[in-house]
């Protein structure tokens, strides 16, 4: 085997790792996008736990096909990027969609969540959702607010019972 051949099984070999190490992963479309917007873009990613790497479509593709996941194969033409998302699952959807208000040459091509392809579509909608810690709270906030009111009910009877 020649040494380009070795070179390309083993990003091949990583790019598959990558994949099943992360939670999700999004393809992302860049081309045009500037040093400067792509260079916020990487900053964002590395705050939120993404690892986001450029790499080529063929390679892309022979890992994705290697582990079972031919749905990708249409999405992976013109410059492609990966965001893989390691912490949140909902991570990598969510930066580049931000991104993408302001930096119109961003856009989600589709993703994998919880071993499932998703399309641009849902990248975007799930975006939207709120950080598990946001939802975390609010949800706190509910209970909260059912136990205080039975807290008042409850001190209200014992003033009622007193008088």
């Amino acid at each position: 085997m020649s040494t380009a051949k070795d070179l390309k099984a083993e990003q091949v070999e990583a790019i598959k790792k990558s994949v099943q190490d992360s939670k999700a992963f999004v393809l992302v479309e860049y081309e045009g996008i500037t040093v400067e917007q792509d260079t916020k873009l990487r900053s964002d990613f590395r705050a939120n736990n993404v690892k986001y790497q450029v790499l080529k479509n063929r390679l892309i593709k022979r890992a994705l096909n290697e582990l079972g996941f031919n749905e990708f194969d249409n999405y992976l033409e013109k410059t492609t990027a990966i965001a893989f998302a390691n912490g949140d699952e909902l991570a990598a959807a969510k930066v580049v969609t931000d991104n993408a208000k302001s930096v119109k040459v961003l856009k989600a091509k589709c993703g994998l969540l919880d071993g499932k392809f998703i399309d641009a579509s849902v990248v975007t909608q799930i975006a939207n959702i709120p950080s598990k810690d946001i939802l975390l709270c609010q949800l706190c906030g509910v209970l909260q607010s059912g136990i205080s009111g039975l807290a008042r009910a409850i001190s209200e009877i014992a003033k009622n019972k007193e008088n």
